[in-house]
């Protein structure tokens, strides 16, 4: 028997507390999923020793209490008798285990490992689990604490920390004038080759710099840069239980929810499209349409686009397996019914540059050779359009490019998706020159601040290039970074309120540093006096449901009503008891709060 005396588990999952933990993702908006889950399942199926149950420990408990119970409130729901911490759970002195100590990537972190050792470059080249991943990442942040720090940007559907490891020279905070990247690994779970190669740029570049090498230490100090090896370790764990050397195409390659992340992203391509041949229609930062949460979204693309409201990033790429090919947006045709199709952006020159730099550093993309994988990209030079390859919808470029200022491409890295232990030297050797090169990109085009008069930094402020029609817009602190091929443009800024101002500015082809270009802009002081000026709105408050989104409020709207307007007894109880309404007389009247 269990630690509510249910003796099967037939008993346990025909039971009102296994149909709670089945629908509380839903009922509380992925608020404390999957910890509570994990603490009821150690109710439901408690662990054992030796025909004895272990009791899960009370301060766990009581720590997830405190966070979750205000999600329960927010939906008048009542805290589950079952999660009761006095009654169900033990003190440590009592030998209790923790429940949720793998899912944050704990049980392999000795504290030894912590320890601040001397400077080396050696790196082990092998597979990481979850937890040796996460172990790896802390180990090298507390080896270089001046310069990284480890962060989490949410969690997987099984509630895995989709942990990242930063490098900066103020970890943790954005700096004015200092760009924003990323790299991203491992959003297919069975394409591995990525999360392997960022777990190692994160060793050698915290041991490079602490060595003293001055092209990391350049790197580091005048760029903010983000790794995140693993978006989909839930995917990744399923792939590797039929290990390395299988080349799986379909084992892994979704999230838990068996949803394709590359594919859950909204479609701004489209409407893109829709818009081009309005002269006046915006075709950049484009707000997410409300349709799209209609739709199933993963909570690894929702913390993705949170993560880009929060920072500024200016350039990003996505590690992938499966070819040998560099790849830019658009990834959607611009005909729907073209599978390959050249669907170009407003920025073509600039993206087919950034795919260039990576390709032409990488021995084995930049090589003739004809006989690999299944493609033939010797004639493109290792790069081309992502639609023109083969098309697709709701992709992470796309959508970082039309919803952000942030430029993404895409890598694929190795015809194996899941290579061989033996591989991953030659695998490394061969993309870390690249890697390297494509970071130093986010350096090129133009930067500056737009501020009025007095020096007050003007958020929100758009910079446009004539005859390219997608503008980026400025930072918290009035900054930005325009990336552009060299050439001669001439450049403007304006933000509502303020006058436009434009200048002309050249950039050569041996120039590998942005040019500064600073605006000042004069107030155009056309109200009455008595007339308080607004902020400048947000851009992304202004039209977007992100942070607001309710799937809850179709249920409040549809509620069955009497015949004389006035709710019905039936729905007198809470909107999720419906949710129960298979239990008949055995619905959990324990989740209902005393009126």
């Amino acid at each position: 028997p269990n630690l509510l005396d249910q003796k099967s588990r037939q008993v346990v999952e025909m039971s009102s507390e296994y149909i709670l933990m089945s629908v509380i993702h839903n009922l509380l908006q992925g608020e404390c999923n999957p910890d509570l889950r994990l603490l009821s399942c150690s109710i439901l199926a408690p662990q054992c020793e030796k025909d004895r149950v272990i009791k899960p420990c009370r301060h766990v408990c009581e720590n997830l209490r405190k966070t979750c119970l205000p999600a329960f409130d927010a939906i008048d729901m009542a805290w589950p008798y079952f999660l009761d911490c006095d009654r169900f759970f033990a003190g440590e002195e009592e030998g209790c285990f923790d429940p949720l100590a793998k899912l944050r990537g704990e049980s392999e972190l000795a504290v030894e490992d912590l320890l601040t050792e001397e400077p080396t470059t050696l790196i082990k080249f092998t597979h990481h689990s979850y937890s040796k991943m996460v172990s790896i990442l802390k180990k090298t942040a507390s080896r270089c604490p001046h310069i990284a720090r480890t962060y989490s940007i949410g969690r997987s559907f099984e509630g895995r920390d989709l942990f990242v490891i930063e490098f900066s020279t103020n970890p943790g905070h954005h700096e004015p004038m200092k760009p924003e990247f990323k790299y991203i690994g491992n959003m297919h779970g069975n394409e591995v080759v990525g999360k392997e190669l960022l777990i190692y740029l994160a060793q050698y570049m915290c041991s490079e710099y602490l060595l003293g090498n001055p092209r990391i230490q350049t790197l580091i100090n005048n760029t903010r840069i983000h790794l995140l090896p693993s978006l989909n370790p839930d995917g990744y764990e399923l792939a590797a239980e039929e290990g390395a050397g299988y080349n799986g195409w379909i084992n892994g390659r979704q999230t838990a929810q068996n949803l394709d992340l590359n594919r859950n992203f909204p479609d701004l391509t489209s409407e893109v499209y829709n818009r081009a041949r309005l002269r006046w229609a915006r075709t950049d930062h484009i707000p997410i349409p409300q349709s799209y949460w209609e739709g199933k979204v993963a909570p690894e693309t929702k913390a993705i686009m949170k993560w880009m409201r929060a920072i500024p990033f200016v350039l990003s790429a996505s590690l992938h397996g499966g070819e040998l090919v560099v790849t830019y947006p658009y990834d959607f045709s611009r005909h729907p019914l073209e599978e390959k199709m050249f669907s170009p952006t407003p920025d073509e020159k600039m993206f087919r540059l950034l795919s260039k730099a990576y390709a032409t550093a990488h021995p084995v993309i930049s090589d003739k050779s004809e006989a690999r994988c299944g493609g033939n990209f010797v004639k493109r030079e290792g790069i081309i359009n992502g639609a023109q390859w083969y098309s697709f919808t709701g992709g992470m470029a796309d959508f970082n490019y039309l919803h952000t200022n942030c430029f993404e491409i895409t890598l694929e890295l190795g015809c194996d998706k899941f290579p061989l232990e033996e591989e991953l030297y030659s695998i490394w050797h061969e993309n870390k020159e690249s890697l390297l090169t494509f970071m130093g990109m986010v350096h090129r085009g133009i930067k500056g601040i737009v501020s009025d008069k007095f020096g007050n930094p003007i958020k929100n402020a758009r910079i446009s290039v004539r005859g390219i029609r997608h503008d980026i817009i400025t930072a918290a602190d009035g900054d930005y970074w325009r990336l552009l091929p060299p050439g001669t443009y001439i450049i403007s800024a304006h933000a509502p309120g303020y006058s436009k101002v434009m200048k002309k500015v050249t950039l050569p082809a041996k120039m590998k540093r942005a040019g500064r270009v600073d605006f000042i802009l004069r107030s155009l002081d056309t109200r009455p006096k008595n007339f308080l000026r607004r902020p400048t709105e947000d851009i992304y408050e202004r039209y977007d449901p992100l942070e607001h989104f309710d799937p809850h409020a179709q249920h409040a709207q549809s509620e069955p009503r009497g015949d004389r307007g006035q709710p019905s007894q039936q729905n007198e109880k809470p909107w999720w008891w419906s949710y129960f309404s298979s239990l008949g007389q055995h619905k959990p009247l324990w989740l209902l709060k005393q009126r």
